[in-house]
This record gives C-alpha cells, sequence and structure tokens, in this order.
C-alpha cells in the first residue's frame, strides 16, 4: 500500500491551493563534522524535507485551519529539538490565533541522537497541546503509519477527535524495540489502527481521502456559532393522555425509532466517536457531534437496539458518556442526553467495574458541567441507567417515554412479590409523561402521531425542531444565571 507523505497528505485534505508554511530553517543540534551532521545532511536531500515536522495553516472547505504533519522518511519521522520547537510554535501561534489545529503523527518516537534532552520535548509539546485546548480550541488528529512510541503517548493521542489510517502500525513501543528488548516477537495484531477502534482508542479508521470529510463535519460543530442563533417559533406541546403502562408498552416496540433514527432525520453533520479513548467502548452508548438545524451538541444517546442485541448498558458506557461530558465543557458545547434504556447491566462485571461509581459520577458531572445542557427521554427509562443522563438545564420529553426507578416489573415485583401488578405500578409511580410534567421533572412534551413506531421520519424531525429551540434558548442566556437555575430546579424537587 502507498501511503501519502505530508505534503501529499496535505494536499488531500485541504482545499487546493490554499497551504501556506509557517516553517523556518531548523537550528540544528548536530555537532560539526559529526555522524549525526551527515545523517541530518542526507535525510534533507533523500526526501526534500530539512526537518520530520512541517508546519502551515490552509482552508478545510473554506475554513482556515492550522496544521503539524510528520514526514516519516525523515529520520523515522523522530522528534527532536528543532522539530519539537518547530510543532510548538505552530501550535502556539494556531492558539493566539484562535484555529482549529489538525495533527497528522508519522513518526518512531524521539530521535535517538538527541537523547533526554530530546525525550523530553514531548513535555513541551503537550504542554502547548493542553494550552491550545483549554482555550476552547478543536483539537483533531490522524493518526498515521506509523506512529509509535513518545509521539503516540503525547500529542498522538490528545485529540477531541482521533482518526487513524487503515492498516496503520500505532503503539506505544515499536515492534524492533520490543523484540529486541524481550527476545520475541511483539503479539501480531495488537499495535493496529483497526485494534485500536476496536477497543475504544480511535475514533474511525479512514483513508485520507475520508479523513478530510471527517475533519470538515466535526469542524462544523466544534466551531458552530454559540451566540445569535434564531430560535424559531415555540414548538407544539403533545397532551400526554396515555395511561402509564400504554406509554411503557408503546415504547417497548421494536420498531420505535431510537437515537440513531433521530440523527438519521433530524440532525446534520453527524460525526461518530468511538469509546472512551482509554481502552473502552460500550455498543450500548452513541457518542457523536452533530447539529440540530444550527443549533451544535455533543450527543449522548443510550442505543436501545444495540443494548437489547448485545448487552445492556454497563461502567463502560457510562465512561463513554463522561467523555462526551468533558468535550462539551472543554469547548463549550451544549450536551444533549438521550436516555433510551431498559436498565443497566447486572452482572459481576458491572460491579467489579464501578457501575454505581459510575452513574454517581455521571450524576455529580451533569450537575456541575459549565455548558448549556438538554436532557431528552426517548422512550424507556428504567433505572439508574437513566438517572445518570437526566439532570440538565432542560428536560425534553417524548409523549410515550417514562421514567422510573426499575422496569415497572421490577417495581412490582418489590413491592407485591408478583410481576402481575406492573400496570397499576406504573400508574401509582407516576412515570409517564405527563406526571413527570407535573412534577417539575420534565419541562416539553413532543407529540407523537399517534405512536412514534408510525410516524418515525415525522417524529424524529418534530424532535430535532425541538431540541433545536431548546438549545438555541440556552445559549442565549448568561452562563451563571443557567447554571444557578439548574441548581435550583433540582434542589426544588418534592419541595
Amino acid at each position: 500500500m502507498r501511503r501519502p507523505d505530508a505534503r501529499s497528505l496535505i494536499a488531500r485534505v485541504l482545499d487546493p491551493g490554499s497551504w501556506r508554511s509557517w516553517d523556518e530553517p531548523p537550528r540544528d543540534r548536530a555537532a560539526p563534522g559529526s555522524r549525526y551532521e551527515r545523517e541530518l545532511a542526507r535525510a534533507r536531500e533523500r526526501t526534500g524535507y530539512d526537518e520530520s515536522v512541517i508546519t502551515g495553516e490552509g482552508r478545510l472547505d473554506g475554513r482556515r485551519v492550522a496544521v503539524v504533519a510528520c514526514e516519516f522518511s525523515f529520520l523515522a519521522g523522530s522528534i527532536g529539538v528543532a522539530a519539537a520547537e518547530r510543532l510548538v510554535r505552530a501550535v502556539e501561534r494556531a492558539t493566539a490565533e484562535r484555529l482549529p489545529l489538525l495533527a497528522a503523527p508519522a513518526s518512531g518516537g524521539t530521535r535517538m541522537q538527541e537523547g533526554a534532552l530530546a525525550f523530553a520535548q514531548m513535555v513541551k509539546i503537550t504542554a502547548a497541546v493542553a494550552a491550545h485546548r483549554a482555550a476552547g480550541l478543536p483539537y483533531v488528529v490522524y493518526l498515521r503509519h506509523p506512529t509509535t512510541g513518545g509521539v503516540f503517548a503525547s500529542w498522538g493521542s490528545l485529540g477531541h477527535v482521533t482518526a487513524a489510517e487503515p492498516g496503520a502500525l500505532i503503539g506505544f513501543l515499536g515492534p524492533r524495540v520490543y523484540q529486541a528488548l524481550h527476545g520475541a516477537p511483539f503479539p501480531s495484531g495488537v499495535q493496529t489502527s483497526e485494534n485500536l477502534f476496536a477497543h475504544g482508542l480511535v475514533d474511525a479508521v479512514v483513508s485520507a481521502g475520508d479523513a478530510r470529510d471527517i475533519a470538515i463535519r466535526a469542524l462544523s460543530v466544534l466551531c458552530a456559532p454559540r451566540s445569535g442563533l434564531e430560535r424559531g417559533p415555540e414548538p407544539e406541546t403533545a397532551p400526554g393522555g396515555a395511561t402509564a403502562w400504554e406509554a411503557v408498552t408503546r415504547s417497548r416496540r421494536a420498531d420505535r425509532p431510537g437515537v440513531r433514527t433521530l440523527l438519521k432525520e433530524g440532525a446534520r453533520d453527524v460525526t461518530p466517536l468511538h469509546g472512551t479513548g482509554a481502552g473502552e467502548r460500550d455498543p450500548g452508548l452513541l457518542l457523536a457531534l452533530a447539529r440540530f438545524g444550527a443549533a451544535p451538541a455533543v450527543v449522548l444517546g443510550q442505543d436501545r437496539r444495540r443494548q437489547r442485541e448485545e448487552g445492556p448498558l454497563g461502567p463502560a458506557g457510562l465512561r463513554v458518556a463522561r467523555r462526551g461530558m468533558r468535550l462539551a465543557s472543554e469547548l463549550g458545547l451544549p450536551l444533549l442526553t438521550v436516555i433510551d434504556t431498559a436498565g443497566a447491566e447486572l452482572s459481576k462485571e458491572a460491579e467489579e467495574g464501578g457501575l454505581a461509581a459510575e452513574i454517581a459520577r455521571c450524576l455529580a458531572d451533569l450537575v456541575m458541567l459549565d455548558a448549556p445542557t438538554v436532557c431528552l427521554l426517548l422512550g424507556e427509562g428504567a433505572g439508574g441507567a437513566a438517572l445518570a443522563l437526566l439532570p440538565a438545564d432542560r428536560v425534553v420529553c417524548a409523549e410515550h417515554a417514562w421514567l422510573s426507578p426499575l422496569p415497572p416489573e421490577g417495581a412490582s415485583a418489590i413491592v407485591h412479590r408478583t410481576v402481575d401488578l406492573a400496570p397499576a405500578v406504573a400508574a401509582e409511580q407516576g412515570v409517564r409523561a405527563a406526571d413527570l410534567r407535573r412534577d417539575g421533572i420534565v419541562d416539553r412534551l413532543v407529540p407523537e402521531r399517534p405512536d412514534a413506531a408510525d410516524e418515525p421520519a415525522e417524529f424524529c424531525r418534530r424532535v430535532a425542531g425541538t431540541l433545536e429551540f431548546e438549545i438555541a434558548g440556552l445559549l442565549g442566556q448568561d452562563p451563571a444565571d443557567r447554571l444557578a437555575a439548574r441548581f435550583a430546579r433540582y434542589r426544588s424537587l418534592g419541595g
């Protein structure tokens, strides 16, 4: 497979003719007449690059962006003091000019010829990237073949969104080093982009051409305007006249639209993210960037179908959700949580994996989140898995969605020692949408005509319009006032 070099990659990703270099001649640390000086000279002559990193700016679908990219053919893309200084200056310039930053590492890591001082440059680069993120600016990473060592363990692993090249070698310790140190080859199939995706460490595995599309979609959300959004007319609110048990029954229809249908029919610029970024994933929790009309959002959605097919929501799913909360907080993006779950995983693994603690942390993070928050009760809302995504500035509820401490059958078994009284228990517990609105848990009910499963596209577009209205309204509020109102809302529940 022929892989693009740094300049070819930039040409594929950026708008034609938009690239402008920021680079100045590097200040070499090689001693005159040394072997290292000769290696640098040969690398420059052979590759046409003056260092292992090039930096600059260009346009991505018309949007001005900063870019840093490694060139592996130049001394294995290794990072020495000069390359690190070039990198850091580019990151700092991107931060000062408030530009999104695209990074494309391809490196064996630290430049061995420069030793410990080169190794410590990873701290300097990481600090610059961390400051860029702390300024609320997007950082998008495309890991290329190969990316290993200190580069992968620093600025290669800090992206808000991270994609990887197909078939790329990506890992902490290069396989040649491992074999030399341990006398045996590294296990095959581990240090690959596809395996990292399977373990929730990267968000996508895509070609260079598709990396352009992902970056465009992601930045359309990450860089979307937060002020001056048109709110539009007040959405219609449903009466919520179904009985509790009718609502429960309707919410369980196999053909009821879930979060993926909502994004397909009601959102645009959808960029799925994948896993915790720390080696875990959960198919029952969808994490994505999306726009509802003009309103941007980080979306955390419980995927009811995946939970039924592959297993209930577990602690890893809640850690994926908390990744989304951090993303929203860091970039000042509105957060949308979507509740649609029959309940969390009940198992030895879930208990030992910290399920209860993750529910508590989600609740604490959501209540304290400085970004605007909207919760959508889309269908089933059973137990702690539902509660974990509930606390929000505004709570929207589908007409036949519901919220309960347990599935009604479980509550009936506790109270009456039989599941046969589940309909009566559901009514007594006030789980239906109209009861939730009466009790101050829900703010607005979205009509179903007569059932979301009978009109999936129309229903999803109706929900999306309501979400745009609510998000735009929250973005127009003073952040301190919004947070104070959230505290007051939950403090007054039942009071």
